[in-house]
């Protein structure tokens, strides 16, 4: 049952379990019953986010009143409203927003396609080959697309069915299997390899980021550059493996498309010289590199050093001053505006979580059961990942899955022995290879799984493939890679 969007029974599960935790569930010792009723109300946000009981910026807005109105994050009066509006002022959260703002150009001008096409033209004689053309594009566009459902689903999905459909290739026709079912599964899974590899690849990163440098007492940062660093060597390993394993599960019928080479060109031609607009975007995006890669300060030192928000500040300026968006556009940018909503709320209250001590209990508990099992730091680290990225079976939302877990099992992981920025990096992989599993994991997945051009079945086996062979490669590649630049 369902009213303009609300729906109300996932809403009474939602609501009836932040009850029973706030009035039903005994306080455990050493917890203070402000910070567990925090705790329900975050428990209850987070069932209705997954049960999709309305918009996630509606339910941002709800629990934001809710925490001013019943205080549960202070004893001081008078402090409630500005701990429930905190985390606008969080400057990660506007990072993400002012990114998604800035990708707006990939589209308008047309940037994104052209540079999707291009690599069809210069890869494409092979099947595999538009595999890795497409792969490439997403990693090209990563860095500046924070939102992995605009750069797969909004750019790199239309490029993937006008090649299939071009070589009639369609789920209408029955014929998905000559070329379109394969071109979709690589159009996907590469979306969450290259959202592992950057901060800015993906709009969670950022609380990654924020949940490490609190769990560690800030020892650890994890700077755009270090993390770019660190994942770039299993990052491109899986983008290498991923197209081959693909093909070997599911084959595609048509395997010589010289025929797409011409097609690409001909969408280049049609596109015209490089626009006048694209090269200052072109050139915003080195600009925003350069910042973000702490460039400047490893050529002058740290008076050089540009904090990333303030860089995408700038760029968001050069752009509008520039005329490539006009302030129209920026704020007609609803995804931007949104997930600067719904962001806000959900760092607010995982932050708060953190300050009370819920978060250090529920660490407290997962490392003591974990444990009393004996098995060493290696293997109960390998346990906390592997429970951690599985869960997101029961989530639709990665951004929910990690402000409800990743502190508590990252903590937990640490307590129990593990070197904290290489379990910090598998956990921040783990966070985008979850993204794998479902054909509702995240935005990206109901886009391209509803062109139809696999079955549920086929989606899922190969998202448990897939997730497998990711975890391996970035704990192997990645370990033996973080222990060459001496993360342990």
């Amino acid at each position: 049952m369902s009213n303009d969007g609300f729906k109300f029974r996932p809403a009474l599960l939602a609501i009836g379990l932040a009850l029973i935790i706030w009035f039903i569930i005994p306080v455990p010792s050493g917890v203070k019953p402000a910070a567990w009723h925090l705790l329900a109300l975050f428990v209850g946000t987070i069932a209705a986010i997954i049960g999709k009981v309305m918009p996630i910026g509606a339910l941002a807005m709800i629990a934001i009143a809710l925490v001013a109105l019943l205080g549960v994050t202070s004893d001081k009066p008078g402090t409630a409203i500005a701990d429930a509006l905190s985390g606008f002022a969080n400057p990660l959260i506007w990072l993400i927003g002012l990114s998604i703002m800035i990708s707006r150009g990939l589209i308008k001008t047309g940037l994104g396609a052209r540079i999707g096409y291009w690599f069809i033209a210069l890869f494409g004689r092979k099947t595999i080959g538009i595999g890795y053309a497409l792969s490439l594009s997403e990693l090209v566009l990563a860095p500046v697309t924070p939102s992995n459902t605009a750069r797969g689903g909004g750019i790199m999905h239309p490029i993937m069915k006008s090649i299939a459909i071009s070589f009639g290739s369609t789920p209408e026709q029955g014929t998905e299997g000559k070329i379109g079912r394969y071109l979709a599964l690589v159009n996907y899974h590469a979306n969450p390899i290259t959202s592992a590899m950057f901060i800015t690849a993906t709009a969670p990163n950022p609380l990654v980021v924020k949940l490490v440098a609190e769990a560690t007492g800030a020892q650890i940062s994890l700077s755009w550059g270090t993390w770019a660093i660190a994942m770039l060597l299993p990052g491109l390993v899986a983008i290498l493996l991923m197209p081959l394993v693909l093909a070997k599960l599911y084959p595609p019928e048509i395997t010589d498309t010289h025929a797409a080479r011409d097609f690409a060109q001909g969408k280049l031609a049609e596109l015209g010289p490089v626009k006048h607009s694209e090269k200052i975007l072109l050139g915003v995006f080195g600009w925003l590199l350069v910042l973000w890669a702490g460039v400047p300060e490893l050529a002058f030192g740290q008076a050089f050093a540009v904090d990333p928000t303030a860089a995408a500040v700038s760029g968001l300026a050069l752009l509008l001053v520039t005329g490539v968006l006009s302030w129209d556009e920026v704020l007609a940018e609803k995804g931007a505006w949104d997930t600067i909503t719904w962001f806000a709320a959900l760092v607010m209250m995982a932050t708060f979580l953190n300050k009370m001590g819920i978060v250090g209990w529920l660490s407290g508990s997962l490392q003591g059961g974990i444990k009393q099992l004996g098995i060493g730091w290696i293997w109960s680290s390998l346990l906390l990942l592997l429970a951690y990225l599985y869960a997101h079976y029961l989530f639709a939302s990665t951004t929910a899955h990690i402000t409800a877990m990743f502190g508590a099992f990252y903590a937990a992981g640490i307590a129990l022995g593990a070197p904290p920025m290489v379990f910090a990096l598998i956990m921040a992989a783990a966070s985008s290879i979850m993204m794998t599993l479902t054909h509702y994991a995240t935005g990206t997945s109901p886009i391209i799984f509803n062109s139809g051009y696999t079955t549920l079945g086929q989606w899922w086996l190969a998202g448990l493939v897939m997730s497998a062979v990711n975890l391996v490669v970035w704990i192997v590649i990645g370990g033996v890679w973080w222990s060459v630049l001496g993360y342990w």
